[in-house]
């Protein structure tokens, strides 16, 4: 997203002050009132920066409505690279920023899933099983090299895999570590599906830099937690879908997700929009699923409105000129699940239109 800074975004670090009557929902807080001249005259409220839903499918869902469920930003984390590209140079909001097709091993999810796009999965053949290939085409880029740089000229900016052992086969770790390797040369984070006995693990040993879903498999030993939080690897959250689909998988997910928060893991909020049934826009069982995990208020705010995959810019939480305005008294901080409910009513404003209350 481009950095724009509008007169309502420098008061925000100016003269009004963070609120702090109602505890603390971070940095960029602001008590705003909407224009005397818009839909909603005089109507006060609290200023946060964009949210974002850090996992969806542009292909398999309506961005439309999601613009009007409250969300500014999107990661789209597997379709089409052309299609995907086409739709996110369309579009003003939201603001989208994807990964192209999914790698995955030959034979590999989410190959021959009925909802997966024509032209969204990326086949690449292990390192060893490339090397001997190409053998006598030494000058060629090899498999790996070749894939993450057809995402990148699609615009990419983040390298998704699929580790999917319930269903196919998965990369090896040297492959794995070979596509790290290749995307970290071009300043792209790797992003990994990883479902299945040890997938996550995997992910964690080859150098991933998020998982796109909080493992919901199996409960992760808290060494390996440790050793992933500590790493600077991110989570993105995606509880709501196992609090949908089964009740069992949501408490180890929610259960994952505490342990690796607590080891200060950086979580990223996400829903895997147009995966099924799910809130068209800010998905309030999400960030309850969040709050069940120990998120405090604070960190509900940061997951929603971190800027991965783009660098953060702490000066200015401002993105292409609107942020998001929650309705109404924020409630006390210590009901997180108040608060998760309050938060899922925020909705995009333009700057222009907010005012200091």
């Amino acid at each position: 997203m481009s950095e724009t800074t509008t007169d309502a975004a420098a008061a925000t670090d100016g003269d009004a002050a963070p609120l702090q009557q109602h505890g603390p929902l971070g940095p960029h807080a602001r008590r705003m009132r909407r224009s005397l001249n818009g839909d909603h005259p005089g109507q006060v409220g609290t200023m946060l920066p964009p949210f974002i839903d850090h996992h969806v499918h542009l292909q398999l869902g309506d961005a439309d409505a999601w613009v009007r469920g409250g969300l500014a930003g999107v990661v789209d984390l597997g379709g089409n690279p052309a299609t995907v590209a086409a739709i996110a140079g369309a579009r003003y909001l939201p603001h989208v920023r994807y990964a192209g097709a999914f790698l995955t091993a030959p034979g590999g999810y989410p190959g021959g899933r009925p909802w997966c796009p024509a032209g969204a999965v990326r086949e690449i053949p292990s390192v060893s099983d490339a090397a001997t290939a190409s053998h006598a085409h030494d000058a060629l880029p090899g498999a790996v090299t070749a894939a993450v740089d057809e995402q990148l000229r699609f615009g990419a900016s983040v390298i998704k895999v699929a580790l999917n052992a319930t269903t196919g086969p998965v990369f090896d770790l040297p492959t794995l570590r070979a596509i790290v390797a290749a995307a970290h040369a071009v300043e792209l984070p790797v992003a990994v599906h990883a479902e299945g006995a040890g997938m996550a693990a995997l992910a964690i040993d080859g150098g991933a830099d998020v998982l796109v879903h909080a493992p919901w498999n199996e409960r992760l030993d808290d060494g390996l937690v440790r050793r992933a939080a500590s790493a600077g690897q991110a989570w993105i959250s995606t509880l709501a879908i196992q609090v949908r689909d089964d009740a069992d998988a949501a408490a180890v997910a929610i259960d994952n997700v505490r342990r690796f928060h607590g080891a200060g893991g950086r979580v990223l909020y996400g829903t895997d929009l147009g995966n099924g049934d799910l809130a068209e826009g800010v998905n309030a069982a999400e960030l309850a699923a969040l709050a069940r995990a120990g998120l405090a208020a604070s960190d509900l705010v940061a997951a929603l409105t971190d800027p991965w995959p783009a660098v953060p810019n702490p000066s200015d939480p401002v993105i292409d000129g609107v942020a998001t305005f929650v309705p109404g008294e924020p409630p006390e901080a210590s009901d997180t699940d108040a608060v998760a409910a309050w938060l899922a009513t925020g909705r995009i404003v333009p700057t222009e239109e907010l005012e200091h209350a």
